[in-house]
């Protein structure tokens, strides 16, 4: 396997570690390019890098012999001034990126065909980019290039309704929700449960949840999963799944099992999931 470390995408004038990605794949005869993977991390807006999750992309390309590729963005701290949505137009950026300037990377991809794996607060940014939050955050409305490649999104262990969170677990608001998104009484402008459908219409969407997290209950995912099903539900052509039953490991454990693995080809690969009524 081929593994490409610390490609940047930010056009700043300084190189920023926080928006780089790597690159995982694997040498191949075939002509024919393949899709992409772009698994997005958690660590509540505010730890983990992208190295941090080289195994999951290891397997995630042996398994389905798809490129990888896994991203850094800037974290929020006491120290800075990084707030949502940054975090989110980090995201956004490395999307264009992909797709607008793929020539000054190696030939192993399609860069109209990207699948979009997320965990944690990573699936609150990649729903606040591809449901429309213009209205609250206009930076974060992606070009149709990017809406156009997204085959399939896949929400793992999300945090979507971030008031819903505060009142489930009281003290994240000082741990992290705070540093993240500012002290509020509400947060109703940032919660994913609220947007609507972009243009977009052939995006396909898995939502999953282990039963045995205690970090982000699956209410979160049990709402957001209403929340699609009802935007979704009288559009012909659309998708929505939801996987709550399997999985039995803690918040972060679960992504190094085989059965996430499986969930997540599977459905890359277009297994027979059952439709959401």
């Amino acid at each position: 396997m081929i593994v490409l470390k610390d490609i940047p995408y930010h056009r700043g004038p300084i190189r920023d570690p926080f928006r780089e990605f790597d690159l995982y794949y694997q040498k191949s005869s075939d002509l024919a390019l393949l899709p992409l993977i772009c698994f997005v991390h958690g660590g509540a807006w505010r730890s983990t890098r992208h190295l941090d999750h080289s195994n999951l992309a290891r397997n995630l390309v042996s398994a389905t012999t798809i490129p990888v590729i896994v991203p850094n963005y800037r974290l929020s701290s006491g120290s800075n001034d990084v707030r949502h949505p940054n975090h989110a137009e980090d995201i956004l950026e490395l999307l264009v990126f992909i797709t607008t300037t793929s020539l000054e990377l190696p030939r192993v991809f399609d860069p109209s065909k990207i699948y979009l794996i997320s965990h944690s607060c990573g699936a609150h940014m990649l729903a606040s980019i591809v449901l429309d939050s213009a209205s609250v955050f206009p930076t974060l409305t992606p070009p149709s290039t990017v809406l156009n490649a997204i085959q399939g999104i896949i929400l793992s262990e999300g945090i979507y309704d971030i008031d819903r969170l505060r009142l489930d677990f009281p003290a994240y608001h000082s741990w992290f929700i705070t540093e993240a998104f500012n002290d509020k009484p509400s947060y109703a402008a940032t919660n994913t449960t609220n947007l609507r459908l972009r243009s977009q219409s052939s995006i396909r969407w898995l939502i999953i949840h282990s039963k045995g997290d205690t970090l982000v209950n699956v209410a979160q995912s049990e709402a957001m999963f209403a929340h699609l099903q009802s935007l979704y539900g009288g559009l012909i052509g659309q998708a929505v799944w939801s996987n709550t039953d399997e999985l039995t490991q803690e918040h972060d454990a679960l992504l190094s099992t085989s059965t996430y693995l499986r969930i997540v080809v599977d459905f890359i690969k277009g297994a027979n999931y059952v439709l959401a009524a």
